[in-house]
């Protein structure tokens, strides 16, 4: 059990539905740790993963701490699974006051003469399309109640270039970074606001994943995951990674009435990293 701290009640009384709110291996994953922190802060909580055990094992843990949450598989990038979801958190709840998206990740082309197109494909539809999807089916409950929050989950890759090629991933941030703006203003006068959170180098399990049955620090080049872990945590003017709470307590942030006259923003959570020029 973590032991982070929070201003209880920021999102009171309010519906909140988590997309990827599983974790991908033991730990704090972005969407988990989301979760659990606006369930703290006294939000009812819909918890969706692709994996139900992994967004059971959410809800178990938030009804654990006496608060209120409800585990739904669905697949993000299916029209017809993502409608259904957001009816059933309407139905459970009788509103849905904050989208928290949070599905992404990069596929295995990085390289541009690497990157297939259905690994191009696959990769827009995890980080974009889903998150297009969610915020079209969950947009006319916002209306229909006067306001709502959204908060869609991108990467400093959709900024800047992070060192590496990640030709998909950067350019799916990208798009999202663009398309939460869009959408911001052609709500705001419906008070629905919408903002990214941007993480930059973070330590959690899904760093670590295997890709084809290979960890996925082999695949960087480097022994064990500590040796990973420091060779990231090395790059950032922080001197270390963040972790799940970080991008959490930015995210709580932006959907709660703390950040009620900001809307279209990208807020950046990386220790400093995209600040700094090549080669300092």
């Amino acid at each position: 059990m973590t032991t982070e701290t929070t201003q209880a009640g920021r999102v009171a009384g309010k519906t909140v539905l988590v997309t990827g709110a599983g974790s991908i291996g033991p730990g704090w994953g972005n969407g988990k740790a989301a979760a659990v922190l606006y369930a703290r802060e006294g939000a009812k909580v819909f918890c969706v993963d692709y994996r139900l055990d992994a967004a059971e094992e959410t809800r178990d843990m938030i009804s654990g701490e006496g608060g209120s949450a409800v585990a739904h598989r669905a697949d993000v990038t299916d029209e017809g699974d993502i409608a259904e979801t957001i009816g059933a958190c309407v139905d459970a709840f009788g509103r849905l006051d904050i989208l928290h998206s949070n599905v992404g990740g990069a596929g295995p082309g990085a390289a541009l003469m690497e990157v297939a197109l259905d690994d191009w494909n696959d990769t827009l539809a995890r980080n974009v399309t889903g998150a297009f999807l969610a915020m079209k089916a969950a947009i006319p409950h916002m209306e229909a109640q006067d306001g709502g929050a959204i908060v869609n989950i991108s990467s400093i890759a959709g900024l800047t270039h992070i060192g590496v090629p990640s030709t998909s991933y950067s350019a799916a941030k990208g798009a999202l970074n663009q398309l939460t703006r869009n959408i911001a203003i052609q709500y705001a006068a419906k008070n629905i606001r919408a903002n990214c959170v941007a993480p930059g180098l973070m330590k959690t399990p899904f760093i670590l994943r295997e890709k084809d049955g290979v960890p996925n620090h082999i695949l960087k080049g480097y022994a064990t995951p500590d040796e990973y872990h420091a060779a990231r945590a090395a790059t950032v003017p922080m001197r270390r990674m963040g972790d799940a709470w970080d991008v959490a307590k930015a995210a709580l942030f932006l959907a709660s009435d703390d950040a009620a006259y900001i809307t279209g923003q990208c807020l950046v959570v990386d220790g400093g990293l995209t600040a700094t020029s090549p080669g300092a």
